[in-house]
């Protein structure tokens, strides 16, 4: 399991964007949001957790 502080997800379409952007990466990744606390849970997935930060970054989201 990965664990990724985003201080920029504050929304649902913060989730929506992060999930489009690890699930074209990852299908078999679940993810868990705690949007008050703007954390991200990566489980099962087989990427590696740099490429995960990597693919966040990407869509604007990078963990801090």
């Amino acid at each position: 399991m990965s664990e990724f502080t985003l201080p920029d997800m504050s929304c649902g379409h913060c989730v929506a964007a992060i999930t489009a952007a690890l699930t074209a990466l990852d299908p078999q990744a679940k993810l868990s949001f705690d949007l008050p606390a703007h954390r991200l849970q990566v489980e099962g997935g087989v990427q590696s957790e740099a490429a995960l930060a990597q693919a966040l970054s990407e869509a604007g989201y990078p963990p801090a």
